[in-house]
C-alpha cells in the first residue's frame, strides 16, 4: 500500500477549484488531511470494496481512495465545473473514478464505505446534516470531518448509529475568499469514523 506521505505528495499535485463558491463552502481538502483520513480507512480494511465520496468537489478523497487500491470509487457533486476538474485530476493521477453530477439528496446506490469532507455549516447552518444522513443510508461505514468540539452533536444526530473512531487533525486552510484575512489559517478539526447499527435500509424502487 502507498505510504501516507507518498499519498499526500500525490494529492498535493491535484488541481483545486478554479472559481470556488463561498455558499457551497468549496474549500479544497488539504492533502495532509485527506491522506490521514484515507490511511485510517485503509488500515481498517474499509477501502476494500465500493467507496463513495459525497460532495467530492475536485475529487481529492475519491482519487486518494483509488490510489490506495479501492476497487470501485464514485464521486458525487452538484457542481459540473468541479466535476470537470475532478475528471482531469483522475486522468492525471492515472486512476479510474466514476464522477457523477448529483446533489446530496439525489445520490443513489450502495457502497461499502463513504469518505467525505462536507460543508461545516459556516455559510448555511445545518449544511452538514444531509451529508451525515445520506452517508449512513448508503454505506455501513463513513469517514467525515467536523469542527473541533462537534462530537456530542454528531453522536446525537446519527443515533442509533455510532462513532467508532475520533482523531484530531490539524487543518491548514489557505486564503480562498475575499473575506479571509490570513493567507494561511491552521485550525483543528475532528475526523470521525461512523458505523451504521442495525439492518441495511431497504433499497428504493424506481
Amino acid at each position: 500500500m502507498m505510504r501516507r506521505r507518498q499519498l499526500e505528495i500525490a494529492l498535493e499535485s491535484l488541481a483545486g477549484f478554479p472559481s470556488p463558491e463561498p455558499e457551497r463552502e468549496q474549500y479544497a481538502t488539504p492533502a495532509v488531511v485527506a491522506a490521514e483520513m484515507l490511511h485510517m480507512a485503509a488500515m481498517q480494511g474499509d477501502l476494500d470494496g465500493a467507496v463513495f465520496d459525497l460532495g467530492c468537489g475536485t475529487g481529492v478523497l475519491a482519487i486518494g481512495a483509488a490510489l490506495l487500491g479501492a476497487p470501485r470509487v464514485a464521486g458525487f457533486d452538484g457542481d459540473p465545473v468541479a466535476l470537470g476538474v475532478a475528471r482531469a485530476n483522475a486522468r492525471m493521477a492515472g486512476v479510474r473514478v466514476s464522477f457523477r453530477r448529483a446533489d446530496i439528496a439525489d445520490v443513489r446506490g450502495r457502497a461499502d464505505c463513504v469518505v467525505m469532507n462536507p460543508p461545516f455549516g459556516a455559510q448555511r447552518r445545518g449544511a452538514d446534516r444531509p451529508f451525515l444522513r445520506k452517508a449512513l443510508s448508503v454505506a455501513p461505514v463513513a469517514y467525515t470531518l467536523a469542527n473541533e468540539g462537534s462530537r456530542d452533536f454528531v453522536e446525537r444526530f446519527i443515533s442509533p448509529h455510532r462513532i467508532t473512531g475520533v482523531v484530531r487533525v490539524s487543518y491548514p486552510m489557505r486564503r480562498t475568499f475575499s473575506f479571509h484575512r490570513r493567507e494561511l489559517l491552521e485550525r483543528t478539526v475532528e475526523l470521525y469514523r461512523l458505523e451504521r447499527r442495525g439492518p441495511e435500509p431497504p433499497r428504493r424502487t424506481q
